[in-house]
């Protein structure tokens, strides 16, 4: 009895926990998704920036990053691979203990037969009450006999629902078992693809070295747009923020201001995409000594005419034009101000209020890339638009 007491604890731990893995296993399903579609854009424009001979840094850049999403996509799959092993385990601890319960319940109940089938006559069940002394033994003996087939109908039912309860855990185990077979297939497949795309970057670090000097004029071209923009951005909050004639500061909404800055962490992304490159220096890929343009921002690979859409309420300060960037949008709220380039088919303009979530324009695209570059900065300040966004 203690060890069927026992049991009768243990297993709905064991559904508790098997019931917290699935919801583990759902959300990592829900993460290999999103880097699956990540992977699904970085090809797209692979394929696009391949067409282009001058363009094999950008084809680098975005190899590199599949790569870096591809081995997350496989570390995932090694998490549920895990995760998946472990609801195994859990289910056949779970059976184990069922089929303890079954055994100690059909134990019990063969005991109860067997008391049953000495006095299945029921002749001797009516001798056995009228042979008592008096009416109180009488009846304690006809309640013995009505108990006795009590139990045995409600131990029959007990051991009939043990079996169904097994015999489904039997069958969420071999469903678990093909999950995690045809899960391991796929890991297999995505690291042969991972293994090519590691050869396809060798060929394109080969391709830059073979022809450095045009990179390097290309390079320096890039400089040249990057500075210019961060000038242009910098002048740009320098007028926002600038006390008028009148020697009045400027108004700020500091409301806005205030609202803007509770959300760091929670903003919403402008659009949805890898980022292909990080806020802040970098290194060339393949030249180690030379470093890239600082950048102030964030750009995020993303499908061809995606909306891009305001992280957060504001007014439309600026729309401008810059060479490799397209058109570019500043929208400030209060004393931060978000920046969207490389975009087609504006929607909105210069004084305009805008809500969170309002598409602002279409990301263009330029030399085969289809890229949004975001930029947020506080005051004159840019930061890393990650820490920001959730």
């Amino acid at each position: 009895m203690r060890s069927l007491s026992k049991m009768t604890l243990l297993l709905p731990l064991l559904f508790l926990l098997a019931t917290v893995a699935s919801a583990q296993t759902s959300a990592q399903k829900d993460k290999k998704a999103r880097l699956e579609k990540e992977i699904a854009i970085l090809d797209i424009q692979i394929k696009e920036t391949a067409k282009r001979k001058d363009n094999a840094l950008s084809s680098l850049k975005l190899t590199r990053k599949k790569i870096s999403t591809r081995r997350q996509l496989v570390a995932e799959s090694n998490e549920e691979i895990a995760g998946l092993d472990s609801r195994i385990a859990s289910k056949e601890d779970t059976i184990a203990m069922l089929k303890a319960r079954l055994d100690t319940m059909s134990t019990g109940y063969n005991h109860l037969i067997r008391t049953a089938y000495r006095s299945r006559d029921a002749r001797v069940w009516y001798m056995y009450i009228l042979a008592a002394k008096d009416l109180g033994q009488g009846l304690r003996r006809y309640g013995y006999l009505k108990s006795l087939s009590s139990q045995m109908r409600t131990q029959a039912a007990a051991i009939k629902e043990t079996e169904a309860q097994m015999e489904a855990q039997k069958a969420e185990a071999e469903k678990l078992r093909e999950d995690a077979s045809a899960l391991r297939k796929t890991r297999m497949s995505e690291l042969d693809k991972l293994r090519q795309e590691e050869g396809d970057s060798q060929k394109l670090v080969s391709q830059l070295n073979k022809d450095s000097k045009n990179y390097q004029r290309q390079l320096n071209a890039k400089r040249k747009e990057v500075e210019a923009l961060n000038k242009e951005m910098q002048r740009m909050v320098e007028r926002a923020t600038r006390p008028a004639a009148s020697g009045k500061k400027a108004e700020v909404d500091v409301k806005l201001e205030s609202e803007f800055a509770k959300n760091k962490g929670k903003l919403p992304w402008p659009a949805e995409g890898p980022v292909v490159e990080g806020f802040g220096e970098h290194h060339h890929p393949v030249y180690k000594n030379v470093k890239m343009p600082f950048n102030n921002g964030v750009n995020i690979a993303v499908s061809p005419n995606t909306a891009v859409k305001a992280v957060f309420e504001g007014k439309v300060s600026q729309v401008i034009v810059m060479p490799g960037y397209n058109q570019c949008v500043l929208v400030q709220h209060g004393g931060y101000f978000t920046f969207y380039c490389k975009l087609s088919n504006v929607s909105v303009k210069a004084g305009d209020k805008i809500n969170t979530g309002q598409v602002i324009g279409l990301v263009d695209t330029i030399s085969g890339e289809t890229e949004l570059h975001f930029e947020l900065w506080e005051g004159k300040n840019p930061r890393n638009p990650e820490l920001w966004l959730r």
